[in-house]
């Protein structure tokens, strides 16, 4: 079972998508340093507790095929058990991480889509 909440995944698909397409549509100054997508994105998954990390990178794993739907527990404890650097950092370096979330939500029968449009609907 996942210990995220799967519109948290939403999320980082949205922002990874905005990162890796180098859309920026947050930046601005502010204390003479530029906030933008590729730190509230870091910012966002360092701020997610242990769990919803590991299960962020289970579903990652599956997106990409390491393993199966089938396998979300394994895959859960496995990434907690390897951590060996910070989630944000390993997962900011994966470049297909919003593909290969949407890919993990699917196979474990989630409609990706439908929470994204969610999210960017304007209140």
């Amino acid at each position: 079972m996942l210990q995220i909440a799967v519109d948290k995944i939403a999320h980082v698909i949205i922002r990874a998508r905005d990162y890796e397409s180098g859309v920026n549509p947050w930046a601005h100054q502010g204390g003479g340093r530029q906030h933008g997508t590729r730190s509230e994105l870091h910012d966002f998954i360092a701020g997610l507790n242990e769990d919803e990390q590991a299960s962020l990178v289970a579903v990652m794993w599956i997106g990409r095929d390491s393993f199966e739907p089938s396998e979300l527990e394994e895959a859960i404890r496995t990434a907690r058990i390897e951590r060996t650097i910070p989630t944000e950092d390993y997962l900011m370096g994966e470049p297909r991480l919003a593909d290969l979330l949407e890919a993990g939500l699917e196979g474990l029968g989630i409609s990706p889509g439908d929470i994204e449009d969610d999210l960017q609907r304007p209140v």
